[in-house]
């Protein structure tokens, strides 16, 4: 069950920080104190003003420049203080949800938007922090202004101060609706945000399938649709803003007025001096700014708690793949794999592998060949936990795989896969990649073994040349030798090439596949290939369908069969 959405689920985040908010709020004490103090010596500096007393009023206008520079020193230091718990609280908050994103299964991310993903880990948290800040360096001071500038109020005439709250009530109900709205049009506008910016990121990184369509006509056109919802949604906020300023501005111009017939009517009973009122006037007006920040600042609180309700959303979800308590690390394995009677779906109507039993051996080479949507993919993909299958177990050198940590399971598992991703960064660093330092002298032997280090060193950098966004700077073959290196330098018992070759030109395919033949040696390997000449060699080869084995024998064996494997190659080489 989903915790209640609030600004209390921040707690936890503000508890490390409790000493730097602490010492703002003492700034925020002697800030607030000051102000009533301020009042009193305006009501008296009226007096002296009156009286033609010149040397009263110099005195007392010394004594209110000393207040006014305590109380702006103390505001000095409860701004600085809590932006810095504010960010650092921001700071947390984000380390917090990046981290746990990291931990959820590739399922979730398979289904989610990665421009929404950036949109929270960015502009949400940011609000969230702004809003932390609000509520201590603003906020809060303006509630205690208000406590102590209406308690001097009442001390000097409490009957005229009941009176004017007459118009609190309707402040109130007026903001709590305006508030409710601003709640509901943020969290719209903050939706169709996340919107435009997966669109951003789902087009910018399928730019050349744009040109290559002649589809910019068709993207501009999807981007102006929700360019124009998210313009509508922001103006309907605006718009409500817009609304509410002049509606709470003219309810406290009546209370104003209100209150200066009320004065008068004291003034002429006898409840009330000229000098008191004077006061009581210039009290009023310390009201007005923290009335006004308040009513903004609520707004900001209503967008900030749509932030609040997205951040934790991502947190309430839980990990598909999880470490069981006591998970022992796995030690360095020879390479025998064991799938046993393992069932998988990603949609129960749908099953993906049942009841797959395999055993294969160290140094054992199998190709996994078959129709798309076989299962071929997501067989290899259990072997390092991406998903968990719901029947049956995986063990390897014996060892069930949910008894073993992720970390020491995954570093004996290396993956080439069909399209290689490369971060920004340099060659050595991608080849190095997951690794906080490296041996360059390692990366480099690395290199040489995937048939890369000849093309790395015509770079003018060599291996600290820069790759650029996702490997735009190199070509298919270079970034597949580099995933190759990558590999090596891993040096795992196990390996799975995932259609390794398949989209490469015959010359780069050549070379891809002298460097996988180096690095498969001595080593457990799981070949996926729809091209079967690059299968042959396999040790054993597995003929999948519909989830499960129907084929298995070396490339020979399964030909002279003449059975599905021998249709498959015969389809293709005809």
């Amino acid at each position: 069950m989903k915790p209640r959405s609030s600004y209390l689920q921040l707690l936890p985040y503000l508890r490390p920080h409790w000493q730097t908010i602490a010492r703002a709020l003492v700034c925020t004490v002697i800030f607030t104190v000051c102000w009533p103090i301020l009042a009193a010596l305006a009501g008296q500096l009226l007096g002296f003003l009156v009286k033609g007393n010149v040397a009263a009023l110099a005195r007392g206008a010394g004594v209110v420049a000393g207040v006014f520079f305590v109380q702006k020193l103390a505001q000095y230091g409860q701004d600085s203080l809590m932006a810095k718990a504010a960010l650092a609280i921001a700071l947390d908050l984000r380390n917090r949800v990046y981290a746990h994103l990291q931990s959820l299964s590739l399922s979730y991310f398979e289904r989610s938007q990665t421009g929404d993903l950036s949109y929270r880990l960015t502009e949400d948290i940011d609000r969230i922090g702004e809003a932390v800040n609000k509520v201590f360096h603003d906020t809060t001071p303006c509630i205690l202004q208000l406590v102590a500038v209406f308690g001097y109020m009442v001390y000097l005439n409490w009957q005229l101060t009941l009176a004017s709250l007459i118009v609190v009530p309707l402040l109130g109900l007026l903001i709590s609706w305006f508030g409710e709205r601003m709640l509901m049009f943020s969290r719209h506008s903050q939706n169709l945000v996340s919107d435009l910016s997966s669109l951003l990121t789902e087009v910018f990184s399928g730019i050349r399938l744009v040109r290559a369509f002649a589809a910019e006509e068709y993207e501009i056109d999807r981007f102006g649709i929700e360019a124009e919802r998210n313009r509508q949604a922001k103006y309907e906020a605006a718009w409500l803003q817009a609304v509410q300023f002049p509606a709470v501005g003219f309810l406290y111009a009546l209370s104003v007025l209100l209150l200066l017939i009320l004065g008068g009517w004291q003034i002429s009973t006898g409840n009330l001096t000229g000098e008191q009122f004077g006061s009581y006037v210039v009290a009023v007006a310390m009201l007005v700014d923290p009335i006004a920040h308040l009513t903004e600042n609520y707004n900001m609180f209503k967008q900030g708690q749509a932030s609040v309700d997205r951040i934790f959303e991502l947190l309430w979800i839980q990990p598909g793949v999880v470490e069981k308590p006591g998970a022992i690390v796995l030690p360095t394995v020879t390479g025998k794999v064991e799938y046993a009677h393992v069932s998988f779906h990603y949609d129960v109507e749908q099953p993906v592998l049942q009841d797959l039993s395999l055993m294969a051996y160290p140094g054992e080479a199998i190709a996994l060949v078959g129709p798309s949507g076989a299962g071929k993919t997501t067989l290899v993909n259990l072997l390092p936990r991406f998903y968990d299958p719901q029947a049956g177990k995986i063990l390897i050198d014996g060892v069930d795989i949910r008894d073993v940590t992720l970390r020491s399971l995954r570093r004996q598992i290396g993956i080439v896969p069909q399209e290689t991703t490369l971060f920004s960064g340099t060659i050595a660093q991608n080849i190095a990649f997951g690794q906080k330092e490296f041996d360059l002298a390692a990366v480099e032997q690395a290199a040489k073994v995937a048939n890369a280090h000849s093309f790395i060193s015509q770079f003018s950098n060599g291996y600290y040349s820069w790759v650029g966004e996702r490997g735009v700077n190199l070509s298919g073959g270079q970034k597949q030798r580099i995933a190759i290196a990558r590999a090596v330098l891993l040096n795992p018992r196990i390996l799975i090439l995932d259609e390794a070759t398949s989209a490469l030109d015959s010359e780069s395919e050549a070379l891809v596949q002298e460097a996988l033949e180096r690095l498969m040696q001595n080593r457990t390997v799981f070949i996926i290939a729809h091209r079967l000449a690059t299968v042959r060699r396999a040790d054993r080869i597995l003929v999948i369908e519909q989830g499960q084995m129907v084929e298995s024998g070396t490339h020979e064996q399964l030909l002279e069969r003449g059975d599905r494997y021998a249709k498959f190659y015969a389809q293709q080489f005809q």
